[in-house]
């Protein structure tokens, strides 16, 4: 009898285990919050430290735990094969893994010592492909500052061609899984993102963050893309 509850007492301690190690893993795959490689008012006075911290403990911090939970019944929902809870799901995780996925590349797309012009074979790319950098520039403020409602404009590259395109996405529409294109460039008309600080007056927020951007990283993300 005591042999039956020593063997009973190891196998509830492994079902135990087991459970603790997947989930473990499981806690290992979630998504988190990225941290910003520079403080909440570096980018002043062209986005406020108080428009920073929410955008970025708030509002992404809100996608990155929605995107969790959302992903958590999805992988319920293929472990039942519910085929109805699994297409139910799909619009939360676009719109919450595209908001993840936008906003990590954006905080890293900003920088404090950025501005100015890209370098070498970014400019040569931008010079190819819209005549000039003030173009370029002139043009993805447009499709920027157009996007009705909330969405993103963006810079991006497509494999297929092997050119620089301007594309605006909707919402939180992620550009790589909306149009194909590999994000380079991504600036937020989420009002969120300004409204603090612009008001109701987009344009004036277009402008201002082409004083922070850090076109060091949109060149290495280029350099990634062609690979």
């Amino acid at each position: 009898m005591n042999t039956l509850c020593r063997v009973g007492q190891i196998h509830r301690c492994a079902a135990s285990l087991s459970q603790a190690v997947r989930q473990v893993g499981a806690s290992r795959h979630k998504h988190t919050l990225p941290d910003l490689t520079y403080d909440y008012g570096a980018l002043e006075p062209h986005i406020s430290a108080e428009i920073m911290q929410l955008h970025h403990s708030k509002h992404h911090a809100t996608y990155v735990n929605n995107l969790n939970v959302t992903e958590e019944k999805y992988q319920e929902a293929l472990a039942k094969r519910d085929v109805t809870a699994q297409v139910a799901l799909q619009p939360a995780l676009k719109f919450n893994g595209g908001g993840h996925i936008n906003h990590t590349i954006f905080w890293t797309n900003l920088s404090p010592n950025g501005g100015g012009e890209p370098q070498g074979e970014l400019m040569e790319a931008i010079k190819r492909d819209f005549g000039s950098f003030q173009k370029m520039k002139e043009k993805m403020s447009a499709a920027t500052v157009a996007v009705q409602g909330s969405g993103w404009g963006w810079l991006g590259y497509s494999k297929e061609t092997g050119r620089l395109c301007i594309a605006a996405c909707g919402n939180q529409d992620p550009l790589q899984g909306t149009t194909g294109l590999i994000p380079l460039l991504g600036i937020d008309v989420w009002e969120h993102a300004y409204y603090l600080q612009y008001k109701n007056v987009r344009p004036d927020y277009v402008k201002a963050i082409w004083n922070v951007i850090n076109w060091e990283n949109v060149s290495e993300r280029l350099q990634t893309a062609k690979k």
